[in-house]
């Protein structure tokens, strides 16, 4: 039956099978062929996976995040952030950088991220002289930060496999999130030196001024949601709900940019991209509790302390097998299908769970714009009309830059842990 667990759905992957469907035929089969369970206990699963107060959270903050996307919000934090940093040396990329990690502090997903930072400043990379392969890698390296960066969907999804508090995850991605942006910074200034790159226009207090004006709802937004969640006001998933009322508002009677039509169509989007995440919520919860009552995150846990193999061994192979596994698998999916087989593993070398979430889904968000399969690189290919050709030559030092920042993120926990000491 282990074998069955393990090869079925890999088979029904390489077959063409919808990932979700691919788990639930496992799962059928294995309880028809091979286990004595009454086969209520698919739907009895299916229906507790997805009947859990934290993953409220997911369709709010996407639909959030879309409204805030399409609304002008990204528009106004491009100049704000061309403001501050336009006289430094690649001012250009580094607006991108610096707005994609302020955007993912109002989106929850990377795509999201990708579409909208993209959408606004590929076209000024490329006018500036910068190159299709250097802008197109960029902008959809720098959407995975928003997979780090509180709200954070990884986040909401690992805390309810794991049972882990979201708010502290919340807090302990800020840091990690950050270590990610600045080793890409420092890529960037390199290539900025080695094209002999100026600045844009130099700090201007009137221009920074006007641009603060023009998008002080869009800078509050983050502050009020983020605020709001780590002051005790409300939850994760009030703050999520909170979040769409606030993004109404603002693109509706403060921007004027959208109206009731397109309020909806955002929601429908949001309402599908939902049903996407929570069919494989579900088709994981069977999978992952099949493997649970049958032993084998224990048996797995069992393994790793028979070898001894020394802790920092034990989170290197797993980086590599996550690494690997963001590849060809969206971060949903691998998120709740890894989950119980690798936080027993953790739990047991000593690994703090919430630390070891940021591991997870860092590796995974690495995994968003890694070829093949990237999530974020079929965004990047759609939004700006750049051929795999190109996108994939200009990941690969973004992706060496993710490696070293998720090597450092991995063995110095405090930079994931230490802000708890913060919450109380």
């Amino acid at each position: 039956m282990a074998w069955v667990l393990a090869l079925l759905p890999v088979a029904l992957l390489a077959l063409g099978f919808p990932f979700f469907l691919a788990l639930l035929a496992t799962a059928v089969l294995v309880l028809a062929f091979f286990v004595d369970i009454p086969a209520t206990a698919v739907h009895q699963v299916m229906f507790s996976s997805i009947d859990k107060y934290a993953l409220l959270a997911v369709p709010f903050f996407i639909f959030a995040g879309d409204l805030m996307g399409r609304g002008g919000v990204s528009k106004r934090l491009v100049r704000w952030v061309t403001s501050v940093i336009g006289g430094i040396r690649g001012s250009l990329p580094f607006t991108s950088l610096g707005t994609a990690v302020i955007f993912s502090a109002i989106s929850g997903s990377t795509a999201a991220t990708v579409a909208a930072v993209g959408g606004l400043t590929y076209r000024r990379l490329r006018e500036a002289g910068y190159n299709e392969r250097f802008s197109s890698g960029l902008l959809i390296s720098a959407g995975a930060i928003d997979n780090l960066i509180p709200p954070s969907i990884g986040f909401i999804l690992y805390g309810t496999a794991a049972e882990t508090s979201i708010v502290k995850l919340f807090a302990a991605g800020i840091v990690p999130g950050l270590v990610l942006a600045g080793f890409f910074a420092l890529y960037i200034y390199a290539y900025a030196l080695r094209r002999g790159d100026r600045g844009l226009a130099p700090f201007r207090l009137r221009e920074f001024l006007a641009a603060t004006s023009s998008g002080i709802w869009s800078i509050a937004a983050p502050i009020f949601v983020l605020g709001g969640i780590y002051g005790g006001i409300f939850s994760p998933t009030e703050a999520a709900g909170v979040a769409c009322v606030y993004a109404i508002l603002v693109v509706w009677y403060v921007y004027r940019e959208l109206g009731p039509r397109e309020i909806f169509e955002a929601a429908s989007r949001s309402m599908y991209l939902t049903a996407q995440i929570f069919v494989i919520v579900a088709c994981a919860g069977v999978y992952s509790w099949l493997l649970t009552v049958n032993g084998a995150p224990q048996a797995l846990a069992g393994f790793i302390e028979r070898v001894q193999l020394p802790p920092w061994a034990v989170l290197l192979a797993i980086n590599v097998a996550l690494l690997l596994v963001g590849m060809v698998l969206d971060t949903a999916s691998s998120i709740l299908v890894l989950t119980p087989l690798l936080v027993p593993i953790a739990k047991a070398i000593g690994v703090d769970p919430v630390h070891f979430g940021v591991i997870l889904v860092m590796n995974l968000s690495i995994g968003t714009f890694t070829p093949p399969f990237g999530i974020n690189i079929f965004v990047g290919q759609a939004v700006f009309g750049v051929p795999v050709s190109s996108i994939y030559p200009g990941l690969v030092p973004f992706i060496a830059a993710a490696i070293a920042a998720l090597g450092v993120v991995t063995y110095v926990p405090q930079l994931s842990l230490g802000i708890l000491r913060f919450l109380g």
